[in-house]
């Protein structure tokens, strides 16, 4: 993986893959993070967090303006792997086990009713809500139980970010086997709840598919694009030291 704003990337589609793969292959706990802007921002100013994406397997890229940055300040011609398409194309394999954590009865319930009309397989496998409490107060050790049970190969965790990167990495030294993805809304994208699409293809394209979800879910998204616009022009300036100089240490000090 590369290394960019002090974050471990990997962009290459089939790099990303590939190691997935073979830790699935291995029967190796890990966890995979799909990294925005908002873990992005959230990682320059929470030190634990940014340990936590960098402990993961691999990263794949969710943003499609992460690669702009990138790409402009390093000359590279890096594409994003957008965690919503690497979610369905694995559905779509019929090959894994899977188990679903998180959200809510309702979206579980439609999830589970959609992706089975994929691979009915999936009518069968599981489909777990959370208590509603802090990252810290979860029993790991019983939910890896109720995990380790099923063997999965893959485990979709949905509690938004930075809460599901942090309960992933809690969780892993529990587990037998199987990789985490903390991919947030993307249960209820696929559970088709109301107001919960993905953007259209041509806004998709234009890489404008924040504004779409700002335009579904105003408040939420207001706070989050808000938090990303402030930091981003001291991000990509220590990015651009730190092209000049390697040796330069953008972290700040705890």
């Amino acid at each position: 993986m590369e290394k960019y704003f002090d974050l471990n990337f990997e962009f290459d589609h089939d790099v990303v893959d590939q190691i997935i793969f073979d830790h699935i292959k291995g029967e190796k706990p890990g966890y995979v993070c799909s990294m925005d802007c908002n873990n992005l921002a959230i990682s320059k100013y929470n030190s634990d967090h940014k340990n936590v994406l960098n402990g993961a397997i691999v990263n794949n890229c969710d943003s499609s303006w992460i690669p702009v940055f990138i790409n402009k300040i390093h000359k590279k011609k890096y594409k994003n792997y957008c965690g919503t398409d690497l979610f369905i194309k694995y559905i779509k394999m019929k090959r894994f086990q899977f188990y679903f954590l998180g959200s809510t009865p309702l979206v579980l319930s439609r999830l589970q009713d959609n992706l089975s009309k994929i691979d009915p397989r999936i009518n069968e496998m599981k489909f777990e809500t959370l208590p509603f409490q802090k990252v810290e107060e979860f029993d790991y050790q019983q939910i890896a139980s109720m995990i380790n049970l099923e063997k999965p190969d893959i485990i979709w965790v949905s509690l938004g970010a930075p809460k599901q990167e942090k309960f992933m990495s809690l969780l892993k030294p529990h587990l037998k086997k199987g990789v985490m993805f903390g991919f947030g809304a993307i249960f209820n994208v696929y559970a088709e709840m109301p107001g919960l699409k993905r953007a259209p293809a041509f806004m998709v394209k234009l890489k404008l598919e924040w504004l779409f979800r700002l335009l579904q879910e105003p408040r939420k998204q207001f706070q989050r694009n808000k938090n990303i616009i402030s930091i981003l022009p001291r991000l990509i300036r220590e990015e651009l030291k730190q092209r000049k100089d390697p040796t330069i240490n953008t972290t700040p000090a705890i």
